[in-house]
């Protein structure tokens, strides 16, 4: 005869426990909440034979009856660059940081990288009933879409750039203030032919150009030219190998649009044998952790993408519990490092 002790049969429901412990299914649901509205000695019966049993209540269940679920999404929109991933360095900063400050706080995390094809992408995310609220990680093209939300739908934050008169709470730096101090950093350098290294569609990047414009004109300096570079990963090297030549003729200083993309740069300057910074000038912008390890290291423009993260997430508790939190814009800090 073998010798082992068959376990008890497992619990799927709260009635099932109900009609073990012969008592009602609110008396179960109330004992498994530890309320003092049930006896001691019954709570003490109910809660072993839960032990016994294997059954854990339903938190999900729970939580969407108190129209409450402790999950927020963490969405990351890609309108104007279909082809970058969530692996990108930036995102991956941001999401370590916001993720952090969530779960600290006791909330799940629902993460979705969405090419937005549908006009009422938003508005899914928004009516899904799963979400107690929402942090958008840029405003990518589709600033209307996230106005148009917006307006009736209060608990959502977004990392990006402020307009006059918005109706959505951002987070974020001063974007046009940070191509200026990269700007002057570079003409405090001697620079004098600027280049910006970026995708002028996404809203965030072009206030970096105009930025980067305003120092050249308080210089007295031609208006910097823009060489296209996407922020996806897959192609960027390649756009930026093909616009040396170029950099090599017309350019002394570049600003580029995020540190990946001023990494590449001097990558591909260095392929070509041209020194950075004794022939060219390279400033980045986000001062990733990877922007002190590169050699040379990295001069950028810090976004304080760690104080960013929390004060998202700040704003977005004020909002769920009722308070429309307003926007915030950091000041942007310029960091020197070795390349310019």
């Amino acid at each position: 005869m073998n010798d082992f002790t068959v376990p008890p049969a497992r619990i799927r429901n709260i009635a099932e426990l109900a009609r073990l412990a012969g008592v009602s299914a609110g008396t179960v649901s109330r004992a498994l909440a530890n309320s003092q509205l049930v006896n001691k000695d019954t709570r003490d019966k109910i809660q072993a034979l839960a032990r016994q049993h294997g059954f854990r209540p339903n938190q999900m269940a729970k939580r969407l009856r108190v129209r409450e679920t402790k999950v927020i999404g963490v969405v990351v929109p890609l309108g104007h660059e279909r082809r970058q991933h969530l692996s990108d360095p930036f995102f991956m900063a941001i999401l370590g940081h916001l993720a952090d400050a969530l779960t600290e706080n006791g909330y799940d995390i629902m993460l979705s990288r969405v090419i937005p094809d549908a006009e009422d992408w938003l508005e899914r995310i928004a009516d899904s009933g799963m979400l107690d609220g929402v942090l958008l990680i840029g405003q990518s093209n589709q600033f209307n879409a996230i106005e148009r939300v917006a307006a009736w739908y209060k608990p959502m934050v977004v990392w990006g750039s402020h307009r006059a008169g918005q109706t959505h709470c951002t987070v974020g730096v001063d974007n046009r203030l940070g191509g200026r101090l990269a700007g002057d950093c570079l003409i405090g350098a001697g620079r004098q032919r600027l280049a910006f290294l970026g995708d002028t569609t996404a809203p965030e990047l072009s206030e970096r150009y105009l930025g980067l414009c305003d120092a050249a004109s308080a210089a007295g300096l031609a208006a910097p030219i823009t060489l296209n570079t996407h922020l996806a990963s897959d192609i960027m090297a390649e756009e930026i190998a093909g616009h040396i030549e170029r950099i090599g003729a017309e350019v002394d200083g570049i600003a580029a649009a995020s540190d990946l993309i001023a990494m590449h740069a001097v990558r591909a300057l260095a392929d070509r044998g041209i020194i950075v910074p004794e022939q060219i000038s390279v400033t980045g912008f986000d001062d990733l952790p990877l922007a002190e390890q590169t050699i040379p290291r990295l001069t950028t423009i810090s976004q304080n993408i760690a104080d960013g993260a929390r004060t998202m997430v700040r704003a977005l508790f004020e909002r769920i519990a009722g308070t429309d939190a307003p926007s915030v814009e950091m000041a942007p800090v310029l960091v020197r490092r070795d390349t310019a």
